[in-house]
């Protein structure tokens, strides 16, 4: 999984940026002929997906072939499963538009590209009532009155089911990075003692990183919100991220990479999602923290395409991904925690460890915590309307993706 197709990645990776700039997004809205699947049918045999690496396990991945969810939804409904990877929420856009949007029954997308795929028709609305987890889906992400749900229920419409949600924490070597570093100052500042081994997320959203920041260090900008940013606050952000490129090892996108770095020492602290913590801990001595900043996130959900092949197979898929079961079982594989507030204790049980001792773990302590999850940043694209009584005079994605792209060339 680590190196197979690194270099197609890598191609891909371009030709999304590439794809990606000079794209206006429109703002997503109530739609005239939003196509909604209101009920489930006999499976087609066949599905096909969209995911983020270690979202699909099947017990092929070396050294954890324990790690399989995929099979038993197999044997359980017929519908097999064929998966294809994405490591960024811009080439998951552009696969999803594939083939007039047929290729694909589904992705698991971030918010970042959901709001992208609603407002441009490329996926359907479901009725919740067709999961018979949904009830169980913390309060913030609940479809039933939830509050931070704006990335997936857009005109009154559901776009999907919430799968997975996490920080973008701060992942540091322990016997390089010392004292315990509890600020993103490590890596945004130029009197960093880690300087060349600082690693960056290699995104356009990144530069919501770099806005959070400033919002403790620089507030006399007025940043309330990372993503709605006007000209005078992205260009402070755009600047920050530049004055850090000289002090990064490299940029990751494909999180392999990223793991890589750490095990061979080329990076020793920066921005990482839970996997990466996952597959270092016991090769790279890592830990993670969140710091006095907070923390930019995801929360992903499960959408199913408005033209779905194999419609039923993959609302199939939906329901059965909400299982408290499945969801433990992502969690203790990729450190995330599920949207269902009953697979925390099964996360538990299943590791054998207490409240206490959970707690203190980062990859799992914020599972089932609202308070958290409302704490997070999470990715949303962004917008020329600001969301706010500004008006339409914040930078859109189209603009994010430029100005990250003459970062990265330059």
């Amino acid at each position: 999984m680590r190196n197979a197709s690194r270099w197609l990645v890598a191609l891909a990776a371009l030709a999304m940026v590439g794809a990606a700039c000079g794209e206006e997004v429109q703002e997503p809205g109530a739609e005239d002929n939003v196509k909604v699947y209101d009920q489930i049918g006999e499976g087609e045999g066949e599905l096909s997906l969209i995911a983020w690496p270690g979202y699909t396990e099947d017990g092929t991945t070396e050294g954890y072939e324990e790690y399989d969810w995929v099979t038993p939804f197999e044997d359980e409904t017929g519908c097999q499963v064929d998966v294809t990877y994405a490591d960024s929420s811009d080439e998951m856009v552009q696969l999803m538009r594939q083939g007039g949007g047929a290729e694909y029954d589904g992705v698991s997308a971030s918010g970042d590209a959901t709001n992208r795929l609603i407002a441009g028709g490329d996926v359907g609305a479901v009725d919740p009532s067709l999961f018979s987890e949904i009830e169980n889906v913390i309060a913030p992400l609940n479809p039933d009155g939830g509050t931070n749900t704006s990335h997936y229920i857009v005109g009154g419409n559901v776009y999907g089911v919430p799968y997975m949600y996490g920080p973008n924490f701060l992942m540091y070597n322990t016997e390089e990075v010392s004292p315990a570093p509890d600020s993103w100052d490590v890596t945004f500042e130029p009197d960093s003692p880690y300087a060349g081994q600082v690693t960056a997320y290699d995104s356009p959203i990144f530069i919501a990183d770099a806005a959070m920041y400033l919002m403790t260090h620089q507030p006399d900008l007025g940043i309330t919100d990372p993503y709605e940013l006007t000209q005078e606050q992205f260009d402070a952000a755009t600047d920050l991220l530049a004055q850090q490129k000289s002090l990064i090892s490299s940029y990751w996108v494909v999180y392999t990479d990223e793991i890589d770095g750490f095990v061979d020492g080329s990076m020793v602290v920066g921005t990482a999602w839970p996997v990466n913590l996952t597959f270092t801990k016991a090769d790279a001595n890592t830990e993670a923290v969140i710091p006095s900043e907070g923390v930019t996130g995801w929360a992903d959900t499960w959408m199913i395409s408005a033209n779905a092949p194999h419609p039923n197979c993959m609302l199939q898929w939906m329901d059965y991904t909400l299982r408290p079961e499945v969801q433990a079982e992502v969690g203790i594989f990729y450190g995330a925690a599920g949207s269902n507030t009953n697979s925390c204790q099964q996360i538990e049980d299943s590791l054998g460890k207490g409240g206490e001792e959970l707690v203190d773990s980062v990859e799992y302590s914020y599972c089932g915590n609202a308070d958290f999850l409302d704490s997070i940043f999470l990715w949303k694209t962004p917008q020329v309307s600001c969301g706010d009584d500004r008006g339409n005079v914040c930078v859109d994605y189209s603009q994010w993706t430029q100005a990250w792209t003459e970062l990265r060339g330059a």
